[in-house]
């Protein structure tokens, strides 16, 4: 399987660098009929024979997979544009086969394989169309793709809530709820002493590899905290809530670099480098991955507003002033002397902006927020003269 792997990512690898020079060169890129043609061509030579001891269909879904990629990378409808990247040894280190294969109970049959055991997590419905082999750390999964017909579901809650994501909160809910972040540190320390451990060691050698081993182990659990945190919490909203309306976090923006350039040097840098882990530790992207298709299966929906100045706007009275959030936590209107938890009243506000969403397509809510104000303004005049 390391094999099969290793010559998957080294073909997608190459293809990916002569199209690459193409793109550089501003010539036509080749698809996946060209490449499957050098690597016919490949097989036979000297150099890239051992390309044989994998099953064709590996390289050929390969490649598929390239093509599908580049395809994605220049279609302007999709959000996450960006141009395929190599692959490193180790990391998504995976081949598929869309046939060939056989299930059997707790037994799966690869071609060139055989029958290998696994560990049925849950029962197979539907067709199988195709499987997958990966590998996280030391350990190998296998995916199987099913075709079922599932009838158009209706969820069984008809509420909505508003979820504010933080850094000191992982999420907050309009209605009081929160849940604390993820807590991983303790895991990065250890990280952070073992590399530094490893810089020491002869590379390659027998204890580096063993040193290397034991941080992949840690990275392994670390993701794996994540990803079941996030499913648990997903989860547990998906089926409690038929509606749910995130903010439109631009992850991608916020956790840029501050170092600026020669010309001009950015500021704050050690403190938004700090942030930005902090950030992309919690997953918050994944989060709302989690949540929209866990909705989607449930027959639910997932809004997203506009996330500016929900922490500074009143529920209340809809004033906005960046003196009403006193601390990192603490809100409290200069108007109407409203008081409650800051994450709360984000939390409130977007359920609020999703309400707008729904009723009239809203978007842009300084407007409404101008004129919650001045008719507070006009209600509360009479009573202080």
């Amino acid at each position: 399987m390391s094999q099969y792997a290793g010559n998957c990512r080294f073909l997608w690898n190459k293809a990916l660098a002569i199209n690459l020079h193409h793109l550089e060169n501003k010539q036509p890129l080749l698809w996946y009929q060209e490449l499957d043609w050098f690597s016919k061509l490949w097989k036979k030579s000297d150099e890239y024979e051992f390309l044989k001891l994998s099953p064709a269909q590996t390289l050929q879904q390969t490649l598929k997979q390239l093509e599908r990629a580049f395809k994605d990378a220049f279609d302007k409808k999709q959000p996450l544009k960006k141009i395929p990247t190599f692959k490193k040894r180790g990391e998504r280190d995976s081949f598929s086969f869309p046939q060939g294969f056989k299930l059997d109970g707790r037994r799966i049959f690869l071609p060139k394989i055989g029958w290998v055991n696994f560990r049925k997590s849950r029962e197979i419905d539907g067709t199988a169309k195709n499987v997958t082999i990966s590998r996280q750390g030391k350990y190998w999964f296998v995916s199987i793709q099913v075709e079922v017909e599932l009838p158009e579901p209706i969820h069984p809650s008809i509420s909505m809530v508003g979820v504010d994501m933080g850094v000191k909160r992982l999420i907050t809910l309009s209605n009081g709820d929160f849940k604390e972040p993820i807590l991983i540190s303790f895991f990065k320390d250890k990280i952070k002493r073992l590399q530094k451990k490893l810089a020491k060691k002869m590379k390659f050698s027998a204890n580096w590899k063993k040193l290397k081993e034991k941080i992949n182990r840690l990275h392994t659990k670390i993701s794996n905290i994540r990803h079941d945190t996030l499913h648990k919490l997903s989860t547990t909203l998906s089926k409690s809530h038929a509606m749910i309306v995130l903010e439109n976090l631009q992850i991608k923006n916020m956790t840029k670099a501050a170092k600026g350039d020669m010309d001009n040097h950015g500021s704050m840098v050690k403190q938004k480098s700090g942030l930005n882990r902090v950030i992309l530790d919690q997953g918050w992207g994944m989060f709302k991955t989690f949540l929209e298709y866990k909705q989607l299966w449930s027959g639910g929906q997932v809004l997203f507003v506009d996330p500016k100045y929900t922490s500074q706007t009143c529920p209340v009275c809809n004033h906005r002033s960046k003196d009403n959030r006193k601390t990192q936590s603490k809100f409290d209107c200069v108007l109407c002397g409203h008081k409650e938890h800051a994450d709360v009243v984000g939390a409130k506000n977007i359920l609020e902006r999703g309400h707008r969403l729904l009723a009239c397509g809203e978007t842009d809510i300084s407007l409404l927020s101008e004129a919650g104000t001045r008719q507070l303004s006009d209600e509360l005049e009479p009573a202080l003269v």
